[in-house]
């Protein structure tokens, strides 16, 4: 049985920013958006014990698969869509990131698609997104297959508690893996 933390979006750092902005792409409304990210970044936080600077602060752009695929093939060099992408914005202090940990764009029609194909709630896979950027930003990869079992274990164990279904059981790489 699961135990979903009182309010995940409690476990983010002092004055903690999250600048989202929605660029294309048939998203939800803002409010919605930023609901769902606070509670994902604060979950990540609580349970993968993430430290940032008090004010630091994390860009989300929510944009199609157009915008998403020149990113990916100007930062990349893959000339196709992904579901998210990660860019992170400083290094660390010790262990602690920030101020600026960096960006997370996502593409509405990859992160549709793929829920559908899933068969999973766009929230659900949304949410895994987002935990999936924001463990970029602290430097979790997955180009390796131990750093890719670390960061996948820390995936499950931060969406068991926002309880979301294990996003890798029995499921084909995201697209970002690709």
């Amino acid at each position: 049985m699961t135990t979903q933390a009182a309010d995940p979006a409690k476990a983010l750092p002092e004055d903690f920013r999250i600048d989202l902005s929605i660029e294309a792409g048939d998203w939800p409304d803002e409010k919605a958006l930023e609901d769902l990210c606070a509670r994902a970044i604060g979950c990540a936080f609580a349970v993968g014990r993430l430290q940032a600077r008090p004010g630091s602060e994390v860009s989300l752009l929510f944009t199609d698969d157009a915008s998403i695929r020149e990113l990916n093939r100007r930062w990349r060099e893959k000339d196709k869509p992904t579901n998210v992408l990660s860019f992170p914005g400083s290094d660390p202090d010790g262990e602690v990131y920030g101020p600026m940990l960096g960006d997370i764009v996502l593409a509405g029609e990859t992160v549709c698609r793929e829920a559908d194909e899933l068969g999973i709630e766009f929230g659900d896979h949304l949410t895994h997104l987002v935990v999936h950027g924001i463990l970029h930003l602290f430097d979790y990869d997955h180009q390796e297959e131990d750093e890719a079992e670390a960061m996948e274990q820390l995936e499950r164990t931060i969406l068991a508690q926002l309880d979301i279904a294990d996003p890798y059981q029995d499921r084909p790489l995201l697209a970002d893996e690709n």
